[in-house]
Protein backbone atom coordinates (compact mmCIF):
# COMPACT_ATOMS: atom_id res chain seq x y z
CA UNK A 1 0.00 0.00 0.00
CA UNK A 2 1.68 3.32 -0.92
CA UNK A 3 2.60 6.05 1.81
CA UNK A 4 0.41 8.62 2.62
CA UNK A 5 1.49 12.18 2.70
CA UNK A 6 1.63 11.81 6.42
CA UNK A 7 3.11 9.01 6.67
CA UNK A 8 5.82 9.52 4.36
CA UNK A 9 6.78 12.71 6.59
CA UNK A 10 6.49 11.04 9.92
CA UNK A 11 7.94 8.04 8.51
CA UNK A 12 11.57 9.84 6.92
CA UNK A 13 11.68 13.42 8.40
CA UNK A 14 9.29 13.84 12.10
CA UNK A 15 12.39 12.29 13.74
CA UNK A 16 15.09 15.21 12.71
CA UNK A 17 13.27 18.58 13.57
CA UNK A 18 14.74 18.67 17.49
CA UNK A 19 17.45 21.60 18.34
CA UNK A 20 18.39 24.05 20.89
CA UNK A 21 16.27 26.93 18.98
CA UNK A 22 13.02 25.02 18.38
CA UNK A 23 10.06 25.20 20.70
CA UNK A 24 7.66 23.42 18.20
CA UNK A 25 8.73 21.52 14.97
CA UNK A 26 7.19 19.20 12.56
CA UNK A 27 3.40 17.98 12.63
CA UNK A 28 1.82 21.17 13.31
CA UNK A 29 0.67 24.02 10.84
CA UNK A 30 4.16 25.70 11.92
CA UNK A 31 7.13 25.42 13.41
CA UNK A 32 7.92 27.59 16.21
CA UNK A 33 12.18 29.05 16.89
CA UNK A 34 13.40 31.06 19.60
CA UNK A 35 15.32 34.00 18.92
CA UNK A 36 17.84 35.70 21.71
CA UNK A 37 17.19 38.88 22.39
CA UNK A 38 19.11 41.36 20.38
CA UNK A 39 19.08 38.90 17.30
CA UNK A 40 17.37 39.26 14.06
CA UNK A 41 16.46 36.45 12.04
CA UNK A 42 18.37 35.30 8.03
CA UNK A 43 16.44 33.70 5.76
CA UNK A 44 17.11 31.91 2.07
CA UNK A 45 15.71 29.56 0.00
CA UNK A 46 17.28 27.52 -2.82
CA UNK A 47 14.92 24.73 -5.22
CA UNK A 48 17.45 21.88 -7.12
CA UNK A 49 16.14 20.42 -10.17
CA UNK A 50 16.80 16.80 -10.91
CA UNK A 51 18.74 16.95 -14.61
CA UNK A 52 18.98 20.61 -14.00
CA UNK A 53 21.03 21.35 -11.21
CA UNK A 54 22.18 17.50 -10.26
CA UNK A 55 22.02 14.64 -12.79
CA UNK A 56 18.70 12.65 -12.52
CA UNK A 57 20.47 9.74 -11.57
CA UNK A 58 22.68 10.50 -8.86
CA UNK A 59 22.14 8.93 -5.50
CA UNK A 60 19.36 9.98 -3.46
CA UNK A 61 21.24 10.39 -0.32
CA UNK A 62 23.63 13.07 -2.01
CA UNK A 63 20.73 14.72 -3.20
CA UNK A 64 20.02 15.25 0.09
CA UNK A 65 22.76 16.50 1.35
CA UNK A 66 23.65 18.80 -1.57
CA UNK A 67 20.11 20.25 -1.09
CA UNK A 68 20.93 21.59 2.61
CA UNK A 69 24.37 22.45 2.11
CA UNK A 70 23.71 24.52 -0.81
CA UNK A 71 21.03 26.74 0.63
CA UNK A 72 22.69 26.90 3.84
CA UNK A 73 25.60 28.18 2.49
CA UNK A 74 23.68 31.29 2.15
CA UNK A 75 23.37 31.64 5.81
CA UNK A 76 27.75 31.23 5.77
CA UNK A 77 27.68 34.11 3.07
CA UNK A 78 25.74 36.48 5.95
CA UNK A 79 27.33 35.26 8.71
CA UNK A 80 24.27 33.71 10.60
CA UNK A 81 24.08 31.04 13.04
CA UNK A 82 21.64 28.63 11.82
CA UNK A 83 18.41 27.74 13.58
CA UNK A 84 16.65 25.62 11.40
CA UNK A 85 15.12 24.37 7.74
CA UNK A 86 12.06 23.69 6.02
CA UNK A 87 11.86 21.15 3.19
CA UNK A 88 9.66 21.03 -0.37
CA UNK A 89 9.78 17.69 -1.65
CA UNK A 90 8.39 17.05 -4.83
CA UNK A 91 8.41 13.50 -6.18
CA UNK A 92 7.31 11.20 -9.18
CA UNK A 93 6.53 8.35 -6.55
CA UNK A 94 6.63 7.69 -2.99
CA UNK A 95 9.29 5.30 -3.13
CA UNK A 96 10.44 4.14 0.39
CA UNK A 97 13.86 3.29 -0.61
CA UNK A 98 14.83 6.13 -1.91
CA UNK A 99 13.39 8.04 0.14
CA UNK A 100 15.30 6.30 3.18
CA UNK A 101 18.25 7.06 1.59
CA UNK A 102 17.64 10.66 0.87
CA UNK A 103 16.31 11.58 4.58
CA UNK A 104 19.88 9.80 5.64
CA UNK A 105 21.73 12.22 3.40
CA UNK A 106 19.41 15.49 5.09
CA UNK A 107 19.73 14.04 8.52
CA UNK A 108 23.79 14.28 7.85
CA UNK A 109 23.73 17.44 6.86
CA UNK A 110 21.25 18.74 9.81
CA UNK A 111 23.33 17.71 11.74
CA UNK A 112 27.29 18.25 10.73
CA UNK A 113 25.07 22.45 9.81
CA UNK A 114 23.01 22.41 12.93
CA UNK A 115 20.09 22.72 10.70
CA UNK A 116 17.04 20.72 11.95
CA UNK A 117 14.11 20.09 9.97
CA UNK A 118 11.22 22.21 11.25
CA UNK A 119 8.75 21.29 8.54
CA UNK A 120 7.72 21.40 5.16
CA UNK A 121 5.76 19.22 1.78
CA UNK A 122 5.86 16.94 -0.23
CA UNK A 123 3.67 16.33 -3.16
CA UNK A 124 3.65 14.66 -6.29
CA UNK A 125 5.66 15.88 -10.03
CA UNK A 126 9.43 15.94 -11.25
CA UNK A 127 11.99 15.55 -8.75
CA UNK A 128 12.23 18.92 -7.22
CA UNK A 129 13.96 19.90 -3.98
CA UNK A 130 13.65 23.78 -2.14
CA UNK A 131 15.27 23.74 1.41
CA UNK A 132 14.68 27.36 2.96
CA UNK A 133 17.57 28.14 5.87
CA UNK A 134 16.90 30.18 8.83
CA UNK A 135 19.72 31.85 10.84
CA UNK A 136 20.11 34.38 13.46
CA UNK A 137 22.17 37.87 13.28
CA UNK A 138 23.12 39.98 16.16
CA UNK A 139 21.27 43.26 15.73
CA UNK A 140 23.14 46.03 13.62
CA UNK A 141 25.45 42.90 11.99
CA UNK A 142 25.32 41.18 8.66
CA UNK A 143 27.97 40.48 5.72
CA UNK A 144 26.46 41.83 2.96
CA UNK A 145 27.37 42.44 -1.13
CA UNK A 146 27.13 45.76 -0.32
CA UNK A 147 30.21 46.98 1.87
CA UNK A 148 33.56 46.41 -0.19
CA UNK A 149 35.29 49.34 -0.49
CA UNK A 150 38.26 50.62 -2.56
CA UNK A 151 41.58 49.37 -1.81
CA UNK A 152 39.94 46.01 -0.30
CA UNK A 153 42.04 42.76 -1.02
CA UNK A 154 39.91 40.13 -2.03
CA UNK A 155 40.16 36.72 -0.48
CA UNK A 156 38.32 32.97 -1.16
CA UNK A 157 38.07 30.33 1.26
CA UNK A 158 39.20 26.48 0.07
CA UNK A 159 40.10 25.75 -3.44
CA UNK A 160 38.24 26.62 -6.78
CA UNK A 161 37.00 24.44 -9.44
CA UNK A 162 36.95 21.31 -8.07
CA UNK A 163 32.44 20.64 -8.14
CA UNK A 164 32.42 21.84 -12.13
CA UNK A 165 35.46 18.89 -12.79
CA UNK A 166 33.38 16.82 -10.93
CA UNK A 167 30.22 17.52 -12.81
CA UNK A 168 32.63 17.23 -16.35
CA UNK A 169 32.93 13.44 -14.91
CA UNK A 170 29.43 13.28 -13.86
CA UNK A 171 28.48 14.39 -17.15
CA UNK A 172 30.64 12.08 -19.40
CA UNK A 173 32.95 14.83 -20.81
CA UNK A 174 36.01 14.15 -18.82
CA UNK A 175 37.56 11.02 -17.43
CA UNK A 176 40.12 11.68 -14.58
CA UNK A 177 42.29 8.73 -12.75
CA UNK A 178 39.63 7.60 -10.25
CA UNK A 179 41.83 8.48 -7.34
CA UNK A 180 41.13 12.24 -8.68
CA UNK A 181 37.75 11.83 -10.03
CA UNK A 182 36.11 10.51 -6.89
CA UNK A 183 37.41 13.54 -4.84
CA UNK A 184 36.07 16.01 -7.31
CA UNK A 185 32.86 14.01 -7.66
CA UNK A 186 32.63 14.27 -3.90
CA UNK A 187 33.08 17.81 -3.87
CA UNK A 188 29.86 18.23 -6.59
CA UNK A 189 27.62 16.04 -4.26
CA UNK A 190 28.90 17.11 -1.13
CA UNK A 191 29.76 20.88 -1.02
CA UNK A 192 31.27 22.56 2.41
CA UNK A 193 29.02 25.44 3.53
CA UNK A 194 31.12 27.23 5.28
CA UNK A 195 28.99 28.23 8.50
CA UNK A 196 31.90 28.91 10.92
CA UNK A 197 33.85 31.11 8.97
CA UNK A 198 30.96 33.36 8.12
CA UNK A 199 30.48 33.65 11.49
CA UNK A 200 34.27 34.81 12.07
CA UNK A 201 34.29 37.24 9.23
CA UNK A 202 31.33 38.66 10.86
CA UNK A 203 32.35 42.53 11.69
CA UNK A 204 35.28 42.35 9.70
CA UNK A 205 34.82 41.55 6.66
CA UNK A 206 33.55 44.38 4.73
CA UNK A 207 31.68 42.38 2.08
CA UNK A 208 31.13 38.67 1.37
CA UNK A 209 29.81 36.48 -1.36
CA UNK A 210 29.58 32.53 -1.83
CA UNK A 211 30.68 31.02 -5.09
CA UNK A 212 28.02 29.35 -6.43
CA UNK A 213 27.42 30.65 -9.91
CA UNK A 214 31.15 30.96 -10.47
CA UNK A 215 33.83 33.28 -9.18
CA UNK A 216 33.32 35.69 -11.92
CA UNK A 217 29.61 35.71 -12.08
CA UNK A 218 29.56 36.33 -8.22
CA UNK A 219 32.23 38.46 -7.30
CA UNK A 220 30.54 40.84 -10.32
CA UNK A 221 27.32 40.72 -8.24
CA UNK A 222 29.62 42.03 -5.31
CA UNK A 223 30.91 44.44 -7.38
CA UNK A 224 28.05 45.78 -8.64
CA UNK A 225 26.11 45.66 -4.91
CA UNK A 226 29.40 47.78 -3.69
CA UNK A 227 29.60 50.34 -6.41
CA UNK A 228 33.42 49.11 -7.17
CA UNK A 229 35.45 47.37 -9.65
CA UNK A 230 36.74 44.45 -8.26
CA UNK A 231 40.17 42.77 -9.69
CA UNK A 232 41.06 39.06 -10.01
CA UNK A 233 44.40 38.15 -9.96
CA UNK A 234 44.39 34.39 -11.81
CA UNK A 235 47.44 33.10 -10.92
CA UNK A 236 46.72 33.42 -7.33
CA UNK A 237 43.33 31.05 -7.36
CA UNK A 238 43.93 28.04 -5.01
CA UNK A 239 43.24 25.28 -6.99
CA UNK A 240 43.43 21.65 -5.37
CA UNK A 241 46.12 18.90 -5.96
CA UNK A 242 43.68 16.55 -7.04
CA UNK A 243 42.47 19.18 -9.69
CA UNK A 244 46.09 19.91 -10.81
CA UNK A 245 46.86 16.13 -11.00
CA UNK A 246 44.04 15.42 -12.65
CA UNK A 247 43.39 17.82 -15.54
CA UNK A 248 46.84 18.55 -17.28
CA UNK A 249 45.50 21.31 -18.96
CA UNK A 250 45.80 24.66 -17.50
CA UNK A 251 43.16 26.40 -19.52
CA UNK A 252 40.34 24.10 -18.42
CA UNK A 253 41.44 24.05 -14.64
CA UNK A 254 41.70 28.09 -15.20
CA UNK A 255 37.96 28.18 -16.94
CA UNK A 256 36.54 25.38 -14.12
CA UNK A 257 37.87 27.80 -11.21
CA UNK A 258 36.49 30.97 -12.55
CA UNK A 259 33.36 30.00 -14.47
CA UNK A 260 31.94 26.71 -12.84
CA UNK A 261 30.65 27.31 -9.88
CA UNK A 262 29.18 24.85 -7.38
CA UNK A 263 32.32 25.32 -5.08
CA UNK A 264 30.44 27.04 -2.81
CA UNK A 265 33.10 28.80 -1.23
CA UNK A 266 32.98 32.44 0.54
CA UNK A 267 34.31 35.05 -1.12
CA UNK A 268 34.88 37.87 0.75
CA UNK A 269 36.71 41.75 1.01
CA UNK A 270 38.93 43.06 3.81
CA UNK A 271 40.58 46.05 4.76
CA UNK A 272 44.49 46.26 3.67
CA UNK A 273 46.14 46.54 6.45
CA UNK A 274 43.89 43.72 8.19
CA UNK A 275 43.89 40.19 6.67
CA UNK A 276 42.07 37.33 7.48
CA UNK A 277 43.03 34.16 9.61
CA UNK A 278 41.40 31.85 6.92
CA UNK A 279 41.09 32.43 2.65
CA UNK A 280 43.60 33.15 0.13
CA UNK A 281 44.30 36.56 -1.21
CA UNK A 282 43.20 36.63 -5.07
CA UNK A 283 42.79 40.14 -5.90
CA UNK A 284 41.52 43.97 -4.72
CA UNK A 285 38.69 46.71 -4.89
CA UNK A 286 39.72 49.91 -7.14
CA UNK A 287 37.48 52.68 -7.82
CA UNK A 288 35.07 51.80 -10.81
CA UNK A 289 32.68 48.92 -11.84
CA UNK A 290 32.23 45.60 -12.63
CA UNK A 291 34.95 43.12 -12.44
CA UNK A 292 38.61 42.46 -14.07
CA UNK A 293 40.50 39.50 -14.70
CA UNK A 294 43.81 39.13 -16.38
CA UNK A 295 42.84 35.64 -17.71
CA UNK A 296 42.42 35.23 -21.36
CA UNK A 297 39.21 33.42 -21.57
CA UNK A 298 37.06 34.16 -24.04
CA UNK A 299 33.47 34.00 -23.65
CA UNK A 300 33.91 33.03 -19.88
CA UNK A 301 30.96 33.79 -17.82
CA UNK A 302 29.10 31.69 -14.91
CA UNK A 303 26.29 29.66 -14.94
CA UNK A 304 23.02 31.55 -16.07
CA UNK A 305 19.70 30.18 -15.04
CA UNK A 306 17.68 31.50 -17.80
Amino acid sequence: MPLSEFALIQRYFSALGAGDHIDLSVGDDCAVLRLAGGERLATSVDTLVSGVHFPADSFPEDIGYRAVATAASDLAAMGARPLGMTCALTLPDAEELWLHAFSQGLAQAAAELELPLVGGDTTRGPLTVTVQVLGSLPAGAALVRGGAQVGDRLYVSGTLGDAAAGLAILNGEWCPEPEYGEYLVRRFHRPSARIRLGQRLLGSATAAIDVSDGLLADVAHLASASGVRVCVDHLALPVSEALQLACSDAQQRLRWALTGGDDYELCFTFPSDQAPAQGTLIGRVEAGEGIYCDADLQGAEGYQHF
